[in-house]
């Protein structure tokens, strides 16, 4: 049992930021993953499907004392057939960071019975301590998705990092959170640069600039720009980097 446990609950996660959290907190308290909890690598696990599809059976057979899951990420019928089964449900709700750090804390202590984490101050620390860098904010259009194309809108947990690092959303006061535009109308918008994460669609350097001539492309870490976890600690850096490349 690690040093701080009230108990040592069983537990299963439906999404890759908090599969991560208890990793880096206290592996063995993990008893089951999706497919898609890529991070840490060597996470040996039994896997129970996607995160939009999860088998419930395997699940339930599992016996997890808590089932990890968040609002945006996993589709309300499972879950209440989680619970039909008689299982905890924890479901997380995360727009910001500040939102991402309470509900990280409320899963690894309230949760799973832990001492709160020091990866976790080093992420608060971090982005507490970020310093702006140029002075003047840039206005981007962030895309998601291709085939269609779907962008950041509003209240985005990935919107307000990147506001924190002075990327200002265009689309942020959108009425939809993750609103469809026509790649002629994010051309049109006036932004200053397009910001370009690898996931959930997979945008590289040859998938996705194209699509913005004479706009600079930020080609970033979709982990260090979406995922709420121990990534959050390298997260001002890492996104910094690759934001100052495209000027």
């Amino acid at each position: 049992m690690t040093s701080g446990h009230r108990s040592a609950p069983r537990v299963v996660s439906l999404v890759p930021s908090l599969t991560e959290a208890v990793a880096a907190t206290a592996p063995e308290l993990l008893v089951g993953a999706t497919d898609w909890c890529s991070h840490p690598a060597e996470l040996d696990v039994t896997r129970v499907g996607g995160t939009k599809n999860p088998d419930t059976a395997r699940i339930a057979a599992l016996a997890p004392d808590l089932v990890l899951a968040n609002e945006e990420e996993n589709r309300a019928p499972d879950l209440g057939a989680l619970r039909a089964a008689g299982l905890d449900v924890l479901v997380t709700e995360i727009r910001d960071l500040d939102q991402a750090l309470r509900e990280l804390e409320r899963v690894l202590v309230r949760g799973c019975g832990l001492r709160r984490p020091g990866w976790l101050d080093d992420a608060a620390d971090a982005w507490r301590d970020l310093r702006a860098g140029a002075a003047d904010a840039r206005g981007a259009v962030v895309p998601v998705w291709r085939r269609p194309w779907m962008v950041l809108g509003r209240d985005t947990f990935a919107g307000d990092l990147l506001a924190r690092l002075g990327v200002v959303n265009l689309y942020a006061d959108h009425t939809d959170r993750y609103p469809r535009v026509p790649v002629e109308e994010l051309n049109a918008r006036g932004a200053d640069l397009v910001v370009l994460p690898d996931e959930p669609y997979r945008f590289t350097a040859d998938d996705g600039p194209e699509a913005f001539p004479g706009l600079p492309s930020a080609l970033v870490s979709g982990r260090h720009l979406t995922w709420y976890g121990p990534s959050l600690a390298q997260a001002p850096a890492v996104l910094r980097a690759a934001l100052d490349a495209a000027r």
